[in-house]
């Protein structure tokens, strides 16, 4: 008889001597012949095989479902009936070479002009039997106050906008034009940047779509509506004002909004619904669909801080529809690298073709409902939709009620599969399941803590806490590393715990030779470690369907396959059977759906969550310089611990742990070196810092003092700005006692100059706040009068612990009613912008809280700690000749970055005390 080194598998570290080796009897001898396990070690080649094919095939579905771009075609090779980017491509280079083109600029009044000229080309172009209308629409003044989202706390008031407005019909059949799919887009773009992507991009696809859908509308059975609005940039102005005011806007039936938050790449839905029909239709007839629910879910959440003119439609109008985005290079949103040249080819075309197709599919359809989307309670009135796409080639649109219905058998089912393996296996099972959710817990701690770690280090080892934004394969090395090594590291101490458990539990089963029991103990470990992962997904399988998360969907495919290839391959989920090393196709085919269908997504919204690490602080220098990195390092961990943890059960039992350890600590080594040399910049000159340079006059609580005059530097970058003001110097400043309070936000960390402030700017700009009555009759009653000069933007704040409500008139026309306000933080914002012949004189009606808690003052200035009964902030366009010095000394890296609520090069503050 041959000993068992020779006759069996048994690894080499459970067969120390002969006596264990030699079987003691006959019976065991038998026994062991029938086991016929096989060795509890595997290759290490076969683990680090197994690790490079995921990476490459996760990174070939993000490369396929994000990246991949369809080839422009010319205006010959589109036909008059296709969509043709280098057509497109023309009204972008048009309207970028007018540079920034803010409300209220002359620039503005060119793109204008422009648009309505290729409108008015598009109408004499048109098939004979389409009628084309174009409507040039003036607005005088409006007032919009959302519910929700960024705006909420808010009242946004417009005046002398213009619209361009472009109907396409049938021409014999106007009875189409009583229901009309709308199709919009803003022409303005925030005064840093001439906006290629933001909006440009989206101005132009929409002018070339018109022109070949006005081909094909003689056969529509609904109109179809371009909008290019104004004032988008400075609250949702234009949608609102159109949909509130423009006669046609009753027709509207169904919206579709293009924009921007980035530049080019694929343009996706990330907003749907509520009714289904509009993203059902599109799945089926888009070219190249794109689109994840995921992005609605974290939009929805508030998490992402914007907002987009489809909450008009959704929230005002109670219309349904389709949001689109541009979401490529996300870091130069809002700054001087909104450029053409950054355009990636295939963009247009890709959103062009998609848009046409949709379009020729729903416009002959009479299957658009005529009633309103959203309840008059904001709730939807339709079953939502759960969308998202394939490698950009199909989309799978289901129902949240057939979602309901099929993530509630796979709980019930899983849950069923669980209780009757548990019952089967006894405490021992139960046990089992404990510890090996032990390795779960302790993985996620494990990862989450080492990634976190690195990030709280970096601003003491990098000039800027965020030094991977120009460059962000550098997170692999920075926080990628670090977690897999701490997820590792967590499995592989609850693998120790689990495999001390079960090595007690066969010690008790006698029928079981000793020689064989260490490597039993290894693989049933690695199958319980397996099984773990499924247990993860499962409860936020449920978790997400409990609270209706549309992505939850992600949890349904990460747990149904890798279940289903382990019952299939493995046979069994109880220990009643000796097991076995699980095997190889097992995780292969347990994981080819899931990174087929999730890979893309995790990968694109790192890269989403790096760009939006520029603008990360709205209030400069009011978080921590770490927390941006901290967040992104526990997103990249938290994607490690869901994906990887069936993969890291089969490394215990191989013998790359020390190659795969020794690898990652390199690569983690090497990143931050090279973070800590400098050698790779955290910024270049087109992935710029945001920063916003204001010539500041404050005249707050100065009455009958010369004003305060400074130039402030700011940044919503996360980090100091230290490097920046050596190369700039100029007399600046910098610390936390520099705080400037801009009404709707405050720079909290900023820099400061006073030298050289005295001049380009007027004091007849001022503006002023005077108290024209305050009565105390039943009710207190103050009315304000307020003269901004020569300033048609400004945010005027309301002190709501004294004010219960106002009413706002403009030219003597009451716009904003006592009707309630809700506030932030105790202040309600009334944000006011409107073009070159916008008002500058208001009336400001105020209704004092009963009770108000207002102090008697000794002086008619503000009080020690008291806030102020109104702030007031005015922005002018322009550059005084210190600013323009420290914008020509600005280093290359760092870009002007514009929003709704950021000021302008000048601004002035004013405020008027509760002690007036």
């Amino acid at each position: 008889m041959r000993k068992r080194s020779q006759s069996s598998s048994i690894s080499p570290d459970t067969s120390t001597s002969e006596s264990r080796d030699t079987p003691k009897t006959d019976e065991e001898a038998k026994l062991n012949n029938n086991i016929q396990i096989k060795s509890a070690r595997r290759s290490g080649f076969v683990w680090l095989t197994l690790f490079v094919m995921i990476a490459y095939s996760s990174w070939t579905v993000h490369h396929y479902q994000f990246e991949n771009l369809p080839v422009p075609l010319t205006a010959e090779q589109a036909g008059k009936r296709g969509f043709s980017e280098e057509e497109a491509m023309k009204h972008v280079k048009a309207l970028t070479e007018l540079g920034p083109h803010p409300v209220g600029s002359d620039a503005l009044d060119l793109a204008i002009q422009y648009v309505l000229a290729a409108s008015e080309k598009i109408k004499k172009t048109a098939h004979w039997e389409v009628d084309v209308q174009v409507d040039y629409f003036h607005v005088n003044s409006g007032a919009n106050r959302l519910h929700g989202g960024m705006f909420k706390g808010r009242t946004l008031v417009y005046s002398d906008l213009n619209h361009i407005v472009l109907r396409i019909l049938p021409k014999y059949a106007p009875e189409v034009g009583e229901n009309a799919i709308l199709i919009s887009s803003h022409i303005d773009t925030v005064f840093s940047t001439e906006g290629a992507g933001d909006c440009s991009s989206c101005v132009a696809v929409m002018l070339e779509l018109a022109r070949g859908t006005s081909q094909w509308a003689h056969g529509f059975k609904n109109a179809v509506i371009f909008l290019f609005n104004i004032g988008e940039e400075e609250g949702l102005d234009g949608a609102h004002s159109f949909i509130t005011q423009h006669p046609w806007s009753s027709t509207i039936r169904m919206a579709v909004d293009l924009e921007a938050m980035g530049i080019g790449g694929k343009s996706s839905i990330f907003q749907a619904g509520p009714d289904p029909l509009a993203v059902e239709n599109f799945a089926s007839a888009a070219k190249y669909p794109s689109g994840l629910i995921i992005a609605q879910d974290l939009f929805s959440s508030g998490i992402i801080k914007s907002a987009t003119d489809f909450q008009v439609y959704k929230e005002v109008a109670g219309l349904s529809g389709l949001d689109f985005a541009y979401t490529d290079n996300g870091a130069v949103y809002h700054t001087k690298n909104d450029k053409l040249e950054l355009l990636k080819p295939g963009s247009l075309q890709h959103l062009g073709e998609n848009m046409l197709a949709f379009l020729l599919q729903i416009a002959p359809s009479s299957q658009i409902s005529k009633g309103k989307s959203m309840g008059d309670d904001g709730k939807s009135n339709h079953d939502t939709a759960i969308f998202f796409d394939v490698l950009g080639k199909y989309m799978v649109v289901y129902r949240q009620h057939f979602a309901n219905m099929l993530h509630n058998s796979v709980i019930m089912q899983s849950l069923l599969i669980w209780t009757m393996s548990l019952l089967m296996g006894g405490s021992a099972a139960a046990i089992s399941l404990v510890l090996s959710c032990l390795s779960i817990i302790l993985m996620w701690i494990f990862s989450i803590s080492f990634s976190a770690l690195v990030a709280f280090i970096l601003p003491l080892i990098s000039s800027s806490p965020l030094p991977y934004v120009a460059s962000p394969w550098l997170v692999i090395g920075l926080f990628a590393a670090p977690a897999f090594l701490g997820a590792l590291t967590g499995q592989h101490l609850g693998h120790l715990i689990l495999g001390r458990y079960l090595s007690n539990v066969y010690a008790k089963r006698n029928h079981l030779p000793p020689v064989i029991q260490p490597d039993l103990v290894k693989l049933e470990t690695e199958r319980w470690l397996f099984k773990a992962g499924s247990v993860q997904w499962l409860v936020l399988l449920i978790l997400g369907t409990y609270y209706k998360i549309g992505s939850s969907y992600i949890a349904l495919v990460w747990l149904v396959p890798p279940t289903f290839a382990y019952g299939l391959l493995e046979a069994t989920l109880t220990p009643v059977r000796l097991p076995k090393p699980l095997k190889l196709a097992t995780l292969l085919i347990g994981m080819a759906v899931p990174i087929l269908v999730s890979a893309g997504i995790f990968i694109r919204f790192t890269n989403s969550i790096i760009g939006l690490g520029v603008r990360f602080d709205r209030n400069p220098g009011d978080t921590p310089e770490w927390l941006a990195s901290v967040l992104l390092s526990i997103f990249i961990a938290v994607v490690i611990c869901l994906t990887l943890v069936y993969l890291l059960s089969y490394v215990h039992l191989s013998g790359a742990k020390t190659s795969v350890v020794l690898s990652t600590c390199i690569l983690f080594v090497l990143s931050l070196a090279v973070v800590f040399s400098g050698i790779i910049p955290p910024f270049t000159e087109d992935t710029a810092r945001a920063v916003n340079v204001v010539h500041v006059v404050d005249t707050t609580g100065r009455f009958g003092e010369r004003p305060n005059s400074f130039v402030s530097l700011s940044s919503i970058t996360p980090g100091k700005l230290t490097k920046e003001i050596d190369q700039i110097k100029e007399g600046f400043s910098c610390g936390r006692d520099k705080v400037v309070d801009f009404v709707t936000f405050s720079v909290k960390y900023g820099c400061l100059t006073f030298d050289g402030t005295e001049e380009g700017w007027n004091e007849s700009d001022i503006p002023t706040l005077d108290v024209v009555s305050d009565t105390h009759r039943d009710k207190r009653i103050t009315q304000v009068a307020i003269d901004t000069k020569r300033s048609i933007r400004w945010f005027l704040a309301i002190n709501t612990e004294e004010i219960e409500d106002f009413t706002f008139k403009v030219n003597s026309e009451e716009i904003v009613p006592a009707d309630g306000k809700n506030s932030v933080d105790g202040w309600h914002i009334i944000q006011v912008s409107g073009g070159k012949n916008a008002p500058t004189k208001f009336d400001l009606t105020l209704f004092w809280v009963k009770n108000s808690t207002k102090q008697s003052g000794k002086t008619p200035g503000h009080e020690e700690g008291q806030r102020p009964l109104l702030k007031l902030r005015t922005d002018l366009d322009d550059i005084t000749p210190k600013v323009e010095t420290v914008l020509e000394k600005l280093p290359p890296w760092c870009s002007l970055f514009g929003k709704s609520t950021s000021p302008h090069t000048l601004s002035f503050l004013s405020s008027l005390p509760i002690n007036f």
